[in-house]
């Protein structure tokens, strides 16, 4: 389907951007990975696209401030293959590698998959178990949202009308903390069926911190803190693995679809928690 008639614009700064943004009747384009699709589907009819393509410096990836600050156009690609990430980050490059195929990682932007807020992304649950910051401006200010408060519902984030996020904040991995991103993958779309990000360290035998994102089980992105607290303080063996893993549905409605039922979702999520955790603690150094 070809969608409604709509003017684009492309500025070359980030402040000609939020200044056309800021009568709510336009929309941002990043990669274009979802807002196109809704388009076609007459799902968004913007009266005005603009185009951050030509914006310099918001694709960056650099540390400063013991963090991690990675600008909001940043590819898929270019998260799963920065040196600096895959070094001192580990889990939000193993996430983006994860992510559709080689056309959408060259496309898509993070920044873009965040503002989205698809219930099955596959960043989502990264962004929460890393606890990050977001980096939000408009045309009269800026601010910055944690991750746990800017994930809202399905398809709804925190941003208000003429905001875009800027950068993501993330922190620089302790030494001997092990990560792992777990995904049960929709064949035909790429997206997460059930998706779950573990951050997890260990200290004289027993896990001493544990964070858990979960993605593509509920109508949004959720951390997982009954596995988080049901882990730590324990040795990680097997059956304190599966036990703490059979806690990742406590207090969530499980979606259901035509491509799998809430009981199986629940069920892959149960399991795919507790291969995420394994594999994170065998990354423990």
């Amino acid at each position: 389907m070809i969608p409604v008639n709509f003017d684009y614009v492309s500025p070359s700064t980030l402040d000609d951007a939020l200044g056309m943004l800021a009568d709510g009747s336009a929309k941002a384009l990043a990669g274009g990975m979802s807002l196109i699709p809704s388009m076609k589907l007459r799902l968004s009819a913007p009266e005005k696209i603009i185009d951050l393509g030509r914006i310099t410096g918001l694709n960056s990836i650099t540390e400063a401030e013991g963090g991690i600050r990675i600008g909001a156009m940043a590819t898929h690609h270019e998260v799963e293959s920065s040196r600096l990430l895959r070094e001192k980050c580990p889990l939000l490059a193993e996430a983006a590698s994860n992510i559709g195929d080689v056309q959408v990682r060259n496309m898509g932007t993070i920044g873009g998959s965040a503002a989205h807020a698809d219930p099955a992304a596959d960043y989502p649950a990264s962004l929460l178990a890393l606890e990050v910051k977001l980096r939000i401006r408009s045309a009269s200010g800026e601010r910055v949202v944690d991750a746990a408060d800017f994930f809202v519902d399905t398809f709804t984030t925190a941003l208000e009308p003429g905001e875009l996020i800027t950068e993501i904040h993330a922190p620089v991995e302790e030494p001997g903390t092990g990560v792992n991103y777990q995904k049960m993958v929709q064949p035909a779309s790429g997206y997460a069926m059930v998706g779950v990000a573990v951050r997890i360290r260990r200290a004289g035998g027993k896990i001493t911190f544990a964070r858990v994102g979960v993605t593509g089980l509920s109508g949004k992105a959720y951390r997982a803190v009954h596995v988080e607290n049901a882990i730590t303080g324990r040795a990680g063996n097997p059956a304190e693995i599966q036990a703490a893993a059979a806690l990742v549905g406590q207090d969530v409605e499980s979606n259901s679809d035509i491509f799998a039922s809430a009981e199986y979702r629940m069920e892959m999520a149960r399991i795919y928690t507790a291969r995420a955790i394994a594999t994170a603690l065998a990354r423990t150094a």
